[in-house]
């Protein structure tokens, strides 16, 4: 039984990670590797896996930042504020976006409806096609995986793939990275 729910959330993952655009992940690649400055939003679990890209975009030797954290910088020309908004619209998020772009920053929004109102807003698009809180309830909804687990997990999955292409991309080792990472555990 558990076998059976492992093998058709492993299923439900790999089918929203098999239909992400590589042109975006790439499109989102070179705009990450280019910033001076990179703040990154999430709600919710969103946030959390937001926060564990952060952790790694520093560990890659990036300046990176979770917006909300007192040591937050503010953002301006040449930075990049990284969003995600899985349902599509979010209010934080869109208040987010909308102050970033005044400030002169750049806005990649990560989300699994491209098609909305704050979706425009953004310079670029990384839509991950993953069953979220929004749409949970259809016919197509997860066997096993609440709400926006499938959208999560499969943004785990990604942030990890884009920091090794980061990583490759910037010449950043393994010891380079490990270096970064805290020694306060």
């Amino acid at each position: 039984m558990m076998q059976d729910r492992l093998q058709t959330a492993l299923a439900e993952l790999g089918a929203a990670l098999s239909g992400i655009d590589a042109g975006e992940v790439e499109t989102a690649c070179d705009r990450i590797a280019g910033a001076r400055r990179i703040v990154l939003y999430g709600c919710g679990r969103e946030g959390l896996m937001m926060r564990g890209l952060a952790m790694r975009l520093y560990h890659l030797g990036l300046d990176a930042h979770v917006q909300g954290e007192m040591g937050t910088p503010p953002v301006g020309p040449g930075d990049l504020l990284i969003v995600s908004a899985g349902p599509g619209e979010l209010a934080t998020v869109t208040a987010l976006m909308r102050v970033a772009q005044e400030a002169g920053a750049g806005v990649l929004f990560l989300t699994a409806r491209p098609d909305t109102a704050s979706a425009a807003l953004a310079e670029m698009i990384l839509t991950i096609p993953a069953q979220t809180m929004a749409s949970d309830r259809s016919g197509a909804a997860s066997a096993v995986l609440p709400m926006g687990s499938v959208y999560e997990g499969a943004m785990f999955v990604l942030f990890e793939i884009v920091i090794d292409m980061l990583r490759t991309r910037l010449g950043v080792t393994p010891e380079a990275m490990r270096a970064n990472h805290t020694n306060l555990e």
